[in-house]
This record gives structure tokens, sequence and C-alpha cells, in this order.
């Protein structure tokens, strides 16, 4: 922790000396990505800094809507913000640069400064500071830790976008490395936001009709491999495009996480070509220990935690498919035939 808490004050002088703070959602932002960056956002302007959130590639779900700040979320990506005025970007939830932005080249300018600030063990620390904390489950607990270290009063919304971070990356506080720590921090959480299970509510009951008939067109797309260790969903732009079912209903996460809760599907994998040539991979796990998704992330130029990865694959779709096929047996050998 001593490290956490060098890293920690390190991080508040640079906020302490710039005005103009660019943050991020990174691609396909999730809960631990919007509600980190709007906890942060709301503590930034406390202490009089301008600070500007954007959606980044693609624009905040539906069932995010409801996150105290997130109407302020600017509909933009990386490469539509103006950087000359920018003094600092704090980058939250990104294991690497190109999940900033898949639409270019992300690079930075010499008046920018880079704070990372993320718990992907696959992290490149790619910033000018780099807080890695991959035993944390979610960016959420760690910038509640930061709040702590630097002795800041956290409201009644700052809380309940930090608890709906930790909550959904946790899985509802269920995955493998939930620590007491998690809970203790969630407890802490609730204790400010009386009006959390409304909240969960609303972001687990948001569905449309268009994301119900993914799931379905989905889960009609099984394919088992390894002694069905291996289930794969898999769902290319022509069956998207068949269906009508445009790319920001296609939930990659959601069906691995039906997948793994099958016994004896050790292993769930989604593929969803959401634009033609653009492949979305997700992984989850039942066991973490045994196999470890982010071997495959990482293997297929992605990243993510042992329980949970994914990449972003341009390619024909079935050449893709085949690849992992033979990828995995290498990673994995002991999976069955």
């Amino acid at each position: 922790m001593s490290n956490f808490k060098e890293k920690a004050q390190l991080i508040f002088e640079e906020i302490k000396k710039v005005n103009n703070i660019l943050l991020h959602c990174h691609v396909s932002p999730d809960a631990d990505s919007l509600g980190s960056c709007l906890a942060l956002k709301e503590f930034l302007e406390r202490i009089g800094k301008n600070a500007t959130l954007i959606s980044g590639d693609d624009p905040i779900p539906k069932s995010m809507k409801h996150f105290p700040g997130a109407d302020k979320v600017e509909e933009k990506n990386f490469f539509e913000v103006d950087l000359k005025n920018l003094d600092l970007l704090i980058s939250l939830d990104t294991a690497s640069i190109d999940m900033i932005s898949k639409l270019g080249d992300v690079k930075f300018p010499e008046n920018l400064k880079v704070i990372v600030i993320d718990h992907h063990i696959s992290n490149t620390n790619f910033g000018d500071i780099n807080l890695v904390e991959a035993n944390f489950i979610a960016a959420g607990e760690i910038i509640y830790m930061l709040l702590k270290e630097w002795k800041v009063s956290v409201t009644d919304t700052m809380a309940l976008n930090l608890f709906l971070a930790i909550y959904t990356d946790s899985g509802g506080l269920k995955f493998s490395k939930t620590t007491e720590q998690t809970y203790k921090i969630a407890s802490e959480l609730v204790s400010l936001c009386p009006d959390f299970s409304e909240a969960i509510f609303k972001l687990e009951n948001s569905n449309s009709p268009e994301k119900i008939f993914f799931l379905g067109l989905a889960l009609n797309s099984l394919e088992y491999h390894f002694d069905s260790n291996v289930v794969i969903s898999a769902v290319s732009f022509e069956k998207l495009q068949d269906k009508g079912i445009p790319k920001e209903h296609t939930s990659k996460a959601g069906i691995s996480n039906i997948l793994i809760s099958v016994e004896g599907w050790n292993i769930g994998i989604t593929l969803v070509e959401r634009e033609k040539g653009v492949i979305s991979v997700d992984f989850r796990t039942r066991d973490p220990e045994r196999f470890d998704v982010s071997k495959l992330a990482v293997a297929l130029g992605g990243g993510g935690h042992k329980a949970a990865a994914g990449a972003t694959i341009k390619g024909n779709f079935q050449k893709v498919k085949k690849h992992l096929l033979e990828i995995i047996p290498n990673i994995y050998p002991n999976l069955g035939s």
C-alpha cells in the first residue's frame, strides 16, 4: 500500500498544478468506466478544475443514462477533441492506448500529461504516471481509495457512481476477485446513497426489444468445442443485418456470462461482428485459476483479467474464429478434443 500512497500523492500534485483536464470512457463503455469517470469528474470540479468527460467511440448505453452526471458526458470521440488547450488526460479503466479509440492512431501532444489509473493486469503503462492495481476488482474501487487518501468527502452522487462501477465489474459482488475490502467499500458507499437498489434495478432492467432479439440470436448461434469445455456464440455481421439489429444493442458480456452459468461449460466466448470486418470478442470463465482467459485475449491483441477479458480484431469473421480455435489448445492443452 505504500506504493499506492506514493502514487496517490503524485497524482494529486499533478492535478493541483493544472486547470483543464480530459477524462474519457473506454471503447464500448461499461459501468466501471462511466461510474469511475463521473465520480472523479465531480471531485475535480469541486476543487475548481475544468473537467471534460467524453463518451469515446461509442455512446453511453441507455441502461446507464441514469448515472448521476451522465447527462454532462459529451458525445465525442478522442479525435473530435481539441487537445491544444488541455493540460492533463486522466485515463481510467483503460488497459492500452488503443482502448481510448479504435478510430485511429491515438497520439498525445507534448503539452498533454497523461495519468493512467487502472486495474487490468494487462495494462501497458502508457501514461506519464501509471497507477495500475491488478488486485482491485474495479477502477471504481481504486478511485474510492484515492479519494480517501486525498481526504475527500464523498457525496451521495459520487458514492452511487462508484458503487455501480464496483457492483458491475464484480459481477454483483460474486466474481472470484471480490475481496473483503470490496464488500467493505461497497458497504461504505451504499450507506451514502440510499437509492442504490433502485439504481441497480434500472441498470439491469432497461433492455430494449432489440437487445432481447440479439440475446435470442446469440443463444441460437452456439458452438461446442473441446468436450464442451468451450462454448462459443458466434454472430456475424450478416446475421445482425438479417435480423435488423443495430450494433449498439449487441452486448457481449451478457452472453458470455450466461454461457458460463452452465455447469461444465468452463469457458464462454462471444464473437460479434458489430461492423463488417471488425469482430468484438468477449471471454469469461468459471475457473480463472485453471483457465486464465486474459492469456487468450492477449494472444489476440486484447487484454483483461483472469476471469474476464476481451479483444477487438479486424479480419474475416470465419478466419478469426478458425484462428481462435487453433490457439485455444496451445494455451489450455488439457481441455479435451
